[in-house]
């Protein structure tokens, strides 16, 4: 049995700290059993983590039921939605290592035998995970589930994301004002994490791929009694991992994080995805690449088309079937002996799986694409990759040359396109907005949104060493690597320079002869930071480029 607690609560050496635990409420007979760390990111500010205060007290009955005792604790946690295109923005991926870190050190400070993870949004579920790769003591993740979708409106249920596209189409008359606000009233019914395949659901269905969720767990929506009942079950899971002495690192191999790597190509999931794993990666002392992502994608076809690539959304693709029924559909591609927290392997989760609809999730014979969901770019304007979403990105577009508009950050290009100065055949460039640039890498949601409301995705496309959300759709190449900050060539583009996006020859290319480029790189000088002081300063000296997964450093 994994019982690290056991030694620090021990009679009468340590009575002190069982003082304090008593003073808590806490018996004599709690004190006898493995302590269970149940690390609760809720709060009242994120839709997706408004339901863990009830999935938590399912999961505390399960650890009880198991012979654990629970002990709750906090986790920060921030809205993207809500965080978007203001200061706000920079904040979002910077959270991502301080969850990390903040259950790392209370998970060692309280020497915890187990731990269960409630999250459910991007950067919550990665630091998470994170953390249990450093911990390496028995851990499960329990994600909050999706909303429902919300009211129709361009054709499909709509879901947050659909407001912003919508006010390109007020700006634009082509909806009233009374049309725009029922949708602010109508497009995010329940709590949950955003209906459609972002990163929030791509990061769950992730953690499920890999081993960390129980199988089926992902999409089961926020409000379905289904969702405490698995939160119970996960609660009873971990007390079997704990007595067996099964630790986070003997799920989360090499194999298992490539499982979870081809689901998400499988899936189409968002670009987010590649920053994510390899921070996993790094905090399991794994060396992952880039290129292993365009490596699985090439091998791995896109068969699962949902919100924002298609109509149908999460709960669309819950009622298909689920990872299971993808992970089904390419097993020939997967490990399947990897074990997960199932304490059953992955061959034994999926084999009474079945896609119960075909316009959802497809057979492996007759898929989307024959490659997944994401590509890795390289040319004289990233060379060390970018990252885009053929998944999102109309075949039309997937070759794109056009002619660059430049912009410094995120609101110059907002304002920009909302005043009509980007126009079609523009190649948007945003840059210093990278982790070190921006800082914390924003997303360029915004901007995306209000091209899409006023026609011009598929005629424009945007470029940027920030990144993107998962339900942005167009043509975008996000992660350029070096980022502006660092002196990459994304910092010496010119307005008017003309530029080549190419999907299916994995090209970014600026065209600038070799010896004016070398020339305009030769008398770029790095700017000031934007920000001086704070967590975020310390970020932007402290992290590393998008192409390694925008880490904090820490190990040497």
């Amino acid at each position: 049995m994994f019982w690290r607690s056991k030694d620090v609560l021990k009679r009468p050496a340590w009575s002190m700290a069982r003082a304090f635990y008593k003073a808590t409420g806490y018996t004599d007979y709690d004190l006898e059993r493995p302590l269970i760390g149940i690390a609760n990111s809720w709060n009242s500010f994120v839709p997706g983590h408004y339901n863990l205060r009830q999935v938590a007290e399912f999961v505390k009955t399960g650890v009880s039921q198991g012979g654990g005792t629970p002990l709750e604790f906090g986790v920060i946690a921030a809205c993207d939605g809500v965080a978007q295109a203001h200061e706000g923005m920079h904040r979002i991926l910077p959270t991502r290592d301080l969850i990390a870190s903040s259950i790392e050190m209370v998970a060692d400070a309280h020497q915890i035998d187990g731990l269960v993870l409630l999250g459910s949004c991007d950067k919550i579920v990665p630091g998470m995970l994170m953390a249990a790769a450093r911990l390496d003591i028995p851990a499960i993740m329990v994600v909050g589930g999706p909303m429902l979708g919300g009211i129709e409106f361009d054709n499909r249920n709509s879901d947050g994301s659909s407001v912003m596209e919508a006010y390109g189409m007020l700006q634009e008359k082509k909806i009233t004002e009374e049309e725009y606000y029922a949708l602010e009233d109508g497009a995010n019914p329940c709590c949950g994490s955003c209906s459609f395949f972002g990163t929030a659901n791509s990061m769950c269905c992730t953690a499920e791929a890999l081993g960390m969720s129980l199988p089926g767990s992902a999409a089961i929506p926020a409000v379905y009694a289904e969702r405490y009942r698995i939160a119970q079950e996960s609660g009873r899971k971990i007390m079997e991992l704990v007595r067996e002495g099964i630790t986070a690192r003997k799920i989360m191999t090499r194999s298992a994080m490539e499982n979870a790597i081809r689901v998400g190509m499988a899936m189409g999931a968002s670009t987010n995805l590649i920053l994510h794993m390899l921070a996993i990666a790094y905090e399991l002392e794994q060396e992952i690449s880039v290129d292993l992502f365009d490596e699985l994608s090439r091998t791995t076809p896109h068969i699962v088309k949902i919100n924002p690539a298609a109509t149908p959304n999460i709960i669309d693709f819950y009622n298909a079937g689920g990872v299971p029924a993808v992970m089904k559909e390419i097993a020939s591609l997967l490990d399947l002996n990897a074990l997960t927290v199932n304490n059953t392997t992955v061959g034994e989760n999926i084999k009474d799986a079945v896609s119960k609809n075909r316009e959802v999730i497809r057979p492996i014979t007759a898929p989307f694409s024959e490659s997944g969901g994401l590509a890795v770019l390289r040319g004289n304007l990233a060379p060390r990759t970018a990252v885009t979403k053929p998944a999102a990105i109309d075949r039309r577009i997937w070759s794109f040359t056009g002619e660059a508009i430049v912009f410094d950050s995120e609101e110059e290009a907002v304002e920009a396109v909302s005043n009509g100065i980007v126009r079609e055949g523009h190649v948007v460039v945003i840059r210093y907005e990278g982790p070190k640039g921006g800082p914390g890498m924003r997303e360029m949601f915004t901007v995306m949104k209000m091209l899409y409301g006023r026609g011009l995705a598929l005629k424009t496309a945007l470029v940027t060493d920030g990144r993107f959300s998962g339900t942005n759709n167009g043509c975008f190449v996000g992660h350029v690597s070096p980022e502006a900050a660092e002196g990459g060539s994304i910092a010496v583009v010119k307005n008017g320079d003309r530029i080549t996006i190419d999907i299916n020859e994995r090209k970014l290319h600026l065209h600038v002869e070799e010896g004016e480029l070398k020339e305009r790189l030769q008398k770029w000088t790095a700017p000031p930071p934007k920000i001086k002081r704070g967590y975020l300063h310390l970020y932007s000296r402290l992290a590393e480029s998008a192409d390694k997964g925008a880490v904090i450093r820490t190990r040497y």
